[in-house]
């Protein structure tokens, strides 16, 4: 932040009276951020933030939740999961509710942990639900190499893995008007800033890398507004992220994972958007091809949010069907999720 005077950036920001600027940022933990930080309040009303699809939970789609609660149910078979995915609803239930009618489902901290469940107990398969965008990619092709050394054969993952420039094509074609992104910084560490330059160049609409603090944020908007309707790009988050990115992760992932389609929630599918196993790895696939069906809950607008078409606060069911506690829908599921955010920060 040398160099820059926060405390006028944010009187800047705060008194702005030009023409009306639509952010939006890409990576869940960026929503956080913005919400912990405060930074919706910072801000001139002609300044508005706009959470996209960059939380993994939020964008899988019931299909995969589905296909997870039929392996669970086998009785020679534990699905593994992080603690968020675990309360989003399939078709007619969540893992959290399967498992309360006897599926074998178990929350993990981290994709390591299969190896040494599958290690420790030979008679049972395990499951890893491996959802997420390029940012933990490079682990689940980590627990493949462990599999490969070990000869395990007991271990699978279903993947519902994403990438992200192909859907800010789509936002950017499909969604509410948005005038400038915050590239994600923690996909970005491992990608490089080069394709979001490249993504600038294609749309002419700004692209700005930035890290999580609240000064780093409040530095990253304050550029986005001042490069409105000019383009151009900025990695204001240079200590983490590199044009070429992470080499040797981009390498493990190459290793085992090709790009392919995917399908997000509410969206549909979208060409060259994800990744899955190579053949020659589809040992380790517990099912995960074809798992395209999306059944939102009725009255469910999380794909309007995504896409930046409506805010959160203006969905009939927010805070009111769905809440924190009452899900409805997997944006209000997530702690990364623009609902979820929008409800326990009281922004509107």
């Amino acid at each position: 932040m040398a160099g820059f005077d926060i405390k006028k950036i944010a009187e800047e920001l705060k008194n702005y009276d030009g023409d009306e600027v639509r952010i939006m940022e890409v990576c869940g933990t960026h929503t956080a951020a913005i919400s912990e930080n405060g930074i919706p309040s910072m801000l001139s009303d002609k300044i508005k933030l706009i959470s996209g699809p960059g939380c993994p939970v939020c964008v899988t789609v019931t299909a995969v939740i589905d296909k997870l609660i039929e392996l669970s149910m086998r009785s020679d078979t534990v699905v593994l999961t992080f603690g968020d995915l675990i309360r989003v609803k399939g078709t007619s239930m969540s893992l959290a509710e399967a498992k309360g009618e006897g599926a074998h489902v178990k929350m993990v901290y981290s994709p390591m942990e299969t190896v040494k469940l599958a290690k420790e107990d030979s008679d049972h398969n395990y499951v890893f639900a491996a959802i997420g965008f390029e940012t933990t990619t490079p682990v689940y092709a980590m627990v493949l190499e462990e599999a490969e050394k070990n000869n395990l054969d007991n271990l699978k993952l279903l993947t519902s893995l994403k990438t992200m420039p192909e859907v800010i094509r789509y936002v950017v074609k499909n969604g509410g008007g948005i005038d400038g992104f915050i590239a994600p910084g923690h996909v970005a560490t491992i990608t490089g800033s080069d394709i979001y330059k490249e993504l600038s160049e294609e749309f002419g609409i700004p692209f700005v890398v930035s890290g999580f603090e609240g000064a780093q944020l409040l530095l990253t908007i304050y550029s986005l507004v001042k490069m409105k309707g000019k383009g151009g790009f900025k990695n204001l988050y240079k200590s983490a992220v590199k044009e070429e990115g992470n080499i040797k992760a981009k390498e493990i992932i190459e290793k085992y994972f090709k790009a392919s389609d995917a399908s997000w929630r509410g969206m549909g599918k979208i060409p060259g958007s994800g990744l899955i196993l190579r053949e020659e790895y589809k040992k380790y696939d517990a099912g995960s091809d074809m798992l395209d069906e999306d059944n939102m809950p009725p009255g469910c607008r999380c794909a309007d949010v995504l896409v930046g078409k409506i805010k959160p606060c203006d969905c009939p069911m927010f805070g009111k069907k769905c809440t924190p506690d009452t899900a409805h829908g997997a944006c209000m599921v997530s702690t990364e999720g623009s609902c979820y955010n929008y409800f326990v920060s009281g922004r509107r």
